[in-house]
C-alpha cells in the first residue's frame, strides 16, 4: 500500500466536518471562483503531484483568522510495483485524505514542459488522478503555475524555493520550516488558492455585471 507520512511542526489534527457542515463530501463545492464567498470554515488541499512522492497539504481557513495547516506530509508508492499499481495505491490514499477533511478545493500544481518526459508523465498521472477523485466528489479544483505560487505566497514570481518555504512557515505559523519540500510546496499551492480566490470571486462577479 502507499504510505502517508505526516510531517507538520505544530499542526493539528482536526475531527472531519460533520455531515451539512461546509465541506461535505459529494455536495458542489461553495468554494469554487464563482462562489458565495461567506463560509465560516474553508478547507483547501494543495497537492504537489507526483507518482514516487505526492505532497500534500490540508490548510483550515476561517474567517477573520490566519490559515492554520491541520494535516502536512507525502505520500510514497513503491518505485518498483507497476505503474498501475502505484496509481491505485496513490488514489486510496487521496481517498482517505478527502474523506477526513472534506476539501471544498483542490489546488494543484499546473503541469508545464518537463525536459524528463518519465517525470512529466508521473506527475501527470498523479495530478490527473487528484483532480479526477475532486470532480466527482463536486470539489472545485484549480490549477496553479509555479510563479503564481510564487507570486501569491511569497509576493515576487522569481522568489526562490527557499523564500517560498519561509513564507509557508510565517502565513501558518509554523514552529520550523514545513519539510519535506514536497510537503511545503503542497502547502504553498493551498495558500496561494486562498489569496487568489477572492479575487477571482471579485473577476467573476464584475464580468457577470458587465453581461
Amino acid at each position: 500500500m502507499g504510505n502517508r507520512h505526516p510531517d507538520c511542526p505544530g499542526c493539528t489534527r482536526l475531527p472531519a466536518p460533520e455531515a451539512g457542515s461546509p465541506g461535505r463530501a459529494g455536495r458542489v463545492s461553495t468554494a469554487s471562483a464563482n462562489g458565495p464567498p461567506n463560509l465560516v470554515r474553508v478547507f483547501v488541499l494543495g497537492l504537489d503531484p507526483g507518482l514516487s512522492r505526492c505532497g500534500y497539504c490540508v490548510v483550515e481557513q476561517r474567517v477573520g483568522a490566519k490559515p492554520r495547516a491541520v494535516a502536512l506530509g507525502v505520500i510514497t508508492t513503491p518505485p518498483r510495483d507497476p505503474v498501475h499499481l502505484r496509481l491505485a495505491e496513490l488514489q486510496a490514499e487521496l481517498r482517505l485524505l478527502f474523506d477526513e477533511y472534506r476539501p471544498e478545493a483542490l489546488a494543484v500544481e499546473r503541469v508545464l514542459f518537463q525536459v524528463n518526459v518519465r517525470t512529466a508523465m508521473s506527475v501527470g498521472q498523479a495530478s490527473g488522478l487528484a483532480m479526477a477523485e475532486a470532480a466527482s466528489r463536486g470539489c472545485a479544483v484549480e490549477q496553479y503555475s509555479p510563479n503564481e505560487v510564487k507570486q501569491a505566497v511569497a509576493g515576487y514570481g522569481g522568489a526562490s524555493k527557499e523564500q517560498v518555504q519561509r513564507m509557508v512557515q510565517t502565513l501558518l505559523g509554523l514552529a520550523e520550516i514545513p519539510n519535506p519540500p514536497d510537503a511545503a510546496d503542497a502547502a504553498a499551492l493551498a495558500l496561494c488558492h486562498l489569496a487568489r480566490a477572492p479575487m477571482a470571486r471579485a473577476a467573476a462577479a464584475a464580468t457577470k455585471g458587465v453581461r
